[in-house]
C-alpha cells in the first residue's frame, strides 16, 4: 500500500490538443514530487465553455462527469488556473440545487489545485532542478491569480530553475485580453489587450514569456506570430520539468 499521495491529473483541453508536453512535464514534476499520478482517460472538459456561455445545463453535465471522474482521488491538480477554478470555484455554484451532487462538487472543490501552486504549498517543493540559460517574464493569468491566488508559487520556482533570470512586468496582473469567449465576442479589444502585454514584455528585455494558463499563452503566441517578433512564448511547467529545449508555443 502506497503512503504517496495518488493524484488525479486534469490534464485540460488544450494542453491534450495543442500542447501535449504540457500533461508530460505535470507528470514529472508530480512524480519527483512524491505523488502518485493517474490520468483517467475517462476525464473530458471541466465545462467552463459551456458555463461561460451561459449554458448551466451543458456546464452541470460535464462537471457530474468530472466529480464522477476524480472524487476518488486525495487530489485534483490542474497546470491552468482556469480550469482548476472552474472546478474548484463554479462546480459549487453550478450544481448548488442537485441533491446528489453539491456536497459532492464541494468535496472535489476543496482538494483541487493548480499544479505549480500545488507543488509548493502541498508538496513542500522549494526548488527544481532544470536549467534554462535565458531571461524571462511571467504573465500573472486572471484566473490562476484571483481564483486560485496563484502569484508569488511559480516566481519562486522559475527563480530556482539554473541560468533562467525572471524580469517582472511593469504591470503583471492586468489581463491579456484572452478571457476564454471575450476574445470570440470582442477580438478587437481582445487583440489590443494583448498587444499592450506584449509590449510590456518586450521592454523588459525577455527572451520568453511564460505563465501557468495555456489559453493566455496561446492568445499571446499568436499576436506575436502575426506582428513576427521572436519572443518565445512558454508554460511554466515545462521550464520547471527541464523541457525548455522543445519547440516553444507557434514554432514549429
Amino acid at each position: 500500500m502506497s503512503d504517496r499521495p495518488r493524484v488525479g491529473l486534469f490534464v485540460t483541453c488544450l494542453a491534450d490538443l495543442v500542447r501535449p508536453q504540457v500533461g508530460f512535464a505535470a507528470v514529472k514534476l508530480l512524480e519527483e514530487a512524491g505523488c502518485e499520478v493517474i490520468v483517467p482517460e475517462r476525464q473530458t472538459c471541466c465545462g467552463q465553455p459551456a458555463w461561460n456561455a451561459g449554458d448551466s445545463g451543458n456546464a452541470a453535465a460535464v462537471a457530474r462527469q468530472v466529480i464522477d471522474v476524480f472524487e476518488a482521488f486525495d487530489y485534483l491538480v490542474v497546470p491552468s488556473g482556469s480550469c482548476a477554478g472552474m472546478i474548484r470555484v463554479h462546480y459549487p455554484e453550478c450544481l448548488r440545487n442537485d441533491e446528489a451532487y453539491a456536497e459532492r462538487a464541494k468535496a472535489l472543490a476543496a482538494k483541487t489545485h493548480e499544479l505549480v501552486s500545488f507543488l509548493v504549498r502541498v508538496m513542500g517543493v522549494s526548488a527544481v532542478k532544470a536549467k534554462c540559460p535565458a531571461k524571462a517574464c511571467y504573465h500573472s493569468s486572471c484566473s490562476s491569480l484571483r481564483e486560485m491566488g496563484v502569484k508569488s508559487e511559480p516566481r519562486q520556482l522559475l527563480s530556482s530553475v539554473e541560468g533562467l533570470t525572471l524580469v517582472e512586468l511593469s504591470d503583471p496582473e492586468v489581463c491579456c485580453g484572452f478571457g476564454g469567449l471575450f476574445s470570440v465576442k470582442y477580438p478587437q479589444i481582445s487583440a489590443r489587450m494583448a498587444d499592450n502585454k506584449l509590449a510590456d514584455a518586450s521592454a523588459t528585455g525577455a527572451t520568453i514569456l511564460t505563465g501557468v494558463d495555456l489559453g493566455c499563452l496561446l492568445h499571446l503566441a499568436g499576436r506575436l506570430e502575426r506582428q513576427g517578433r521572436t519572443m518565445q512564448v512558454r508554460h511554466a511547467v515545462e521550464i520547471l520539468a527541464g523541457m525548455s529545449d522543445e519547440p516553444a508555443l507557434g514554432e514549429p
